[in-house]
């Protein structure tokens, strides 16, 4: 789901496209928390929309948890 939903805005590798990029390096200095919000509620005027209706938060801190510990490169 993050490299297909998340990755059509962010790149398919996370390294940024509309928006911006989910590497470890560019994230350290968010809050896990605004992490999570951004994803349950979206970023108004900004082309990211809310995941409440497809997630959970317990399933948005795990994609937090995630993004903030490097996903492993796709399996080819």
């Amino acid at each position: 789901m993050v490299r297909q939903d998340c990755g059509s805005c962010h790149g398919l590798t996370l390294r940024g496209g509309l928006g911006p990029a989910l590497l470890p390096e560019a994230l350290r200095d968010k809050p896990p928390a605004g992490l999570k919000y951004t994803i349950l509620l979206g970023r108004p005027g900004t082309a990211m929309p809310p995941w409440k209706t497809f997630l959970s938060e317990a399933e948005a801190d795990w994609i937090v948890a995630q993004l903030l510990r490097g996903f492993p490169e796709e399996s080819k």
